[in-house]
């Protein structure tokens, strides 16, 4: 498999915003690096933009089962910056380059790739290989052989793996889901869902470059709408028809804007979905035998919300990423269920491939074919 390297993931994102903003230096109250509860995990964040940034590092200062003990970066301005926020030892951060020395590190025991996604397949497998469990943000790889790869090496070294799919964790989902597996409103007869945002700010930025991404819309943002309409029908699609259109291709030169697509299912159920990067989006809804369900919004952070033909959904709202990463650290401690395997980033990544090939087929049914449940989990 083609490999995109560090130094040219830095060359284009440097063009792209001309540098790195860096998070306040001040040191948290509670040092996590030097965390010694052997109760819990050591999580090593590869990968320091804004998610990690913004959304894990934040959450592992709440999470019970796990704890960020290390880093990966490749700017030092970073490892000062992080070292002192968080409290991680030195030892406990590292770089692409001396990366695989992490198998000599017994503090830390789970890896979490937060990098573009040329870069997913290379990491995870190298730290498969150093014989740490791994964490592979979404969408899991640029192709299905990419999938296949990281899927082996965690099964040749005996390590688990999930994929960071952060809504299965939460309230409303599951409650979704169990809406769904209790049929509380009879068979789905149809389902929607959609997921995008407006990208306003800079065209060369790696989520734009085909090279770096392996898509666009598609790839980032329709992940989730293909995740809604499965969850959503407790089915796995047996055809999928597609379009893409787009409305501002000086800018989006490189990559997918906007995308439509029509699923069928085993049962009857039809399903459509819209993914863009200049559509606001954020729904799902299905329409049942005796009633419907909906969550708008469906997939950001926090707030969501839901509601049924009975009545409004009232959840507590939680980071999605401290229940995300406890419940994997508890996959791993107590053999719990694994709520977002390997299998179920590569159902997806084979629906991504099927999409692209009905597009460029002019929109031609494409058929699917999943052995019953593969990729679902708790």
């Amino acid at each position: 498999m083609k490999k995109i390297s560090r130094r040219d993931f830095n060359s284009t994102l440097t063009k792209g915003v001309g540098g790195v903003t860096l998070m306040a230096a001040a040191p948290m109250a509670c040092a996590m690096g030097t965390n010694q509860n052997k109760k819990k995990l050591g999580i090593a964040l590869v990968g320091l933009g804004s998610y990690s940034t913004y959304q894990l590092a934040p959450a592992l200062l709440e999470t019970e089962y796990c704890y960020l003990a290390g880093i990966v970066t490749g700017t030092s301005e970073k490892e000062k910056v992080w070292a002192s926020k968080y409290g991680i030892p030195k030892e406990n951060i590292y770089n692409y380059q001396n990366f695989d020395e992490i198998v000599k590190n017994d503090a830390i025991d789970v890896v979490y790739v937060v990098l573009p996604n040329s870069m997913h397949a290379d990491i995870s497998i190298r730290a498969a290989k150093a014989g740490k469990h791994v964490i592979c943000e979404k969408p899991m790889a640029m192709n299905v052989e990419e999938c296949d790869a990281i899927i082996q090496a965690c099964e040749e070294n005996n390590v688990k793996l999930g994929i960071g799919y952060r809504l299965h964790s939460e309230p409303y989902t599951q409650e979704v889901k169990r809406l769904v597996k209790e049929k509380a409103f009879g068979s789905i007869n149809y389902i929607s869902a959609d997921a995008g945002y407006r990208s306003m700010s800079d065209p060369d930025q790696w989520r734009l470059n085909k090279k770096l991404s392996g898509g666009g819309a598609l790839m980032n943002m329709g992940v989730y709408a293909i995740q809604s309409v499965i969850y959503g029908t407790g089915e796995n699609p047996i055809s999928v028809a597609a379009q893409e259109y787009s409305t501002r291709p000086s800018y989006f030169k490189d990559t997918d804007e906007t995308i439509t697509a029509q699923f069928e299912f085993e049962s009857g159920a039809v399903g459509n979905i819209m993914t863009s990067h200049n559509v606001r989006a954020n729904r799902l809804f299905a329409s049942c035998e005796r009633g419907w369900f909906e969550l708008d919004p469906a997939s950001t952070y926090i707030p969501l919300a839901g509601r049924t033909s009975q009545g409004e959904l009232n959840f507590p709202q939680e980071s999605q990423q401290k229940l995300q990463m406890d419940d994997f650290a508890k996959h791993i401690q107590l053999n719990t269920i694994n709520r977002v395997p390997g299998e179920m980033g590569k159902r997806d990544m084979m629906i991504v491939e099927a999409i692209y090939e009905s597009i460029s087929k002019g929109g031609q049914k494409v058929k699917l074919n999943f052995t019953p449940n593969y990729g679902f989990a708790g």
